[in-house]
């Protein structure tokens, strides 16, 4: 423990943010990270626990106290050997330190009474400081097995197991249908939130260790490959068939993402004006990367209304605003949270609170335990929604009597989750599903993700749903630990 006394005598640090005037010009990072001397403070407030219910509560398993105290300690040395530390778990400590909700955080013990060590920055601060002192660098394997891997998904648990397969000298070929990797950490999460610079330094990383990246291509079926009518980001140039893959390589892993959304059958839905999340986001994101689309989906001038209250719907609004929005109005179905968790009852667990992101600070009106019954349109474009309060009795959800309302629309943004993988591609392989239409593959040490399908894999979203980046790279990395074992009869590749 760098200060036995530390987490009496210092109070939390947060990380700061630009003003929302400021930073709603422009489509890049606006927080600002803590400086060395504040981020050795907030190391001294690690209680060095004898159970670190923080590791525990972390899915990739960080050894957090060890990098707190290195860099409580604070010499180019320590730094640096806590670089190594949080790679030892974390293939991608950039991608967690900006989009991870920390649920690290959530299980530190300060949390119980308290508030937690600022971990999210320590890590944030760690990988920054690693990447512009030059200590992050390819790692190629220095004997070659012969055996040829294809990755099929290239955001963060492809990422992940391409990496990790790549090190210990097996051939790997990373397919992405999409025009860059990095799945929804490209196409998807703003660049406010996360700059693409990081994921592109990575890529370049990956290919100096050997791994072969296809961009453009889909694995699929010849004929839609993604299902009749599927509004899935799909920029592929070319099909590979999995019969295809499973011919020349000696393991399939897949690794793409849950990205079927959830859509929302009432009245109205198909007048235009009503998109997909996932139709709006990406498109920024290809803009700000210098492309050109022929008709963007915009919320200049507009009235948005984002339904969804999650991550999606807070990325929708902060990039509506930045498009010069009217107004924009987030819907949750369900009833607002306590500001305040109940910490003797959820501690070390994820909490339920109400929690408001930058996007929500930059303009947005929040409307909880709201459903929506009718879009109402004019001319076949979407003009409102029609509305009911919801309330919970019996441990169900029932309308208020006399609560309809009409709001006021001429942008909506559907954010209510993603339900499951394409199925098109699941079948197209033969690989079983789970009830939830996800790819069908345990997660036990022995035989861990491999799929009901010979030498075909399964990791990441497509098999757990959709979720976090965290668990993305934890089942990358265990998937291919197992891949590893399945080529080799064993495995020295950490789980």
């Amino acid at each position: 423990m760098g200060k036995v006394t530390g987490f009496m005598e210092y109070e939390r640090l947060e990380e700061g943010y630009k003003p929302p005037a400021e930073r709603l010009k422009h489509y890049k990072e606006f927080v600002i990270g803590l400086d060395d001397a504040q981020v050795k403070v907030q190391g001294a407030r690690c209680m060095d626990c004898g159970t670190p219910f923080c590791n525990n509560g972390c899915p990739v398993n960080n050894i957090i106290p060890d990098f707190n105290d290195l860099v409580y300690k604070g010499t180019d040395a320590d730094w640096k050997n806590a670089a190594e530390v949080l790679h030892s778990t974390n293939n991608f400590p950039e991608f967690t330190g900006r989009i991870c909700p920390a649920p690290c955080e959530a299980a530190c013990t300060l949390n119980v009474d308290g508030d937690a060590v600022g971990i999210k920055s320590i890590e944030h601060a760690i990988i920054d400081k690693a990447w512009d002192k030059g200590w992050v660098t390819a790692r190629p394997a220095k004997h070659k097995t012969g055996k040829k891997v294809a990755v099929v998904g290239a955001g963060p648990a492809g990422l992940a197991a391409a990496q990790q397969l790549a090190r210990v000298g097996h051939d790997v070929t990373l397919f992405e249908k999409n025009d860059r990797v990095g799945g929804l950490l490209r196409y998807g999460i703003p660049d406010f939130k996360m700059e693409k610079s990081h994921i592109d330094r990575r890529v370049e990383q990956l290919k100096a260790e050997g791994v072969t990246i296809r961009t453009g291509v889909m694995v699929g079926a010849e004929k839609d490959p993604l299902g009749k009518g599927s509004k899935v980001t799909n920029w592929a140039k070319e099909t590979i068939t999995p019969e295809q893959l499973q011919r020349d390589f000696d393991a399939v892993l897949l690794t793409g993402g849950a990205e079927q959304s959830r859509d929302l059958s009432v009245p109205g839905r198909d007048l235009d004006g009503i998109h997909f999340a996932m139709e709006f986001l990406p498109q920024q994101n290809k803009i700000n990367a210098g492309d050109k689309l022929k008709s963007q989906l915009r919320a200049d001038s507009k009235h948005v209304i984002v339904i969804g209250g999650g991550d999606t719907g807070s990325d929708c609004v902060g990039t509506s605003n930045r498009h010069g929005a009217v107004s924009v109005t987030q819907f949750e179905v369900m009833p607002q949270p306590p500001e305040v968790e109940n910490r003797p009852l959820t501690w070390p667990y994820w909490p339920l609170k109400l929690r408001t992101s930058s996007s929500h600070d930059e303009g947005c009106t929040r409307e909880f335990a709201i459903s929506t019954k009718e879009f109402i349109g004019e001319k076949g474009k979407v003009t409102g929604l029609k509305t009911v309060r919801i309330e919970m009795k019996d441990g169900k959800m029932v309308e208020v009597a006399g609560s309809e309302q009409t709001y006021k629309a001429d942008l909506v943004l559907l954010a209510m989750g993603f339900v499951s993988p394409v199925a098109a591609v699941l079948d197209a392989f033969a690989v079983e599903k789970d009830g939830r239409g996800n790819a069908k593959a345990h997660t036990e040490f022995t035989g861990g993700y491999k799929t009901n399908v010979a030498k075909v894999f399964a990791a990441g979203d497509i098999r757990r749903g959709q979720s976090l980046v965290v668990w993305a790279i934890r089942e990358g990395r265990q998937a291919a630990r197992s891949v590893d074992e399945f080529l080799m009869g064993y495995s020295n590749l950490p789980r």
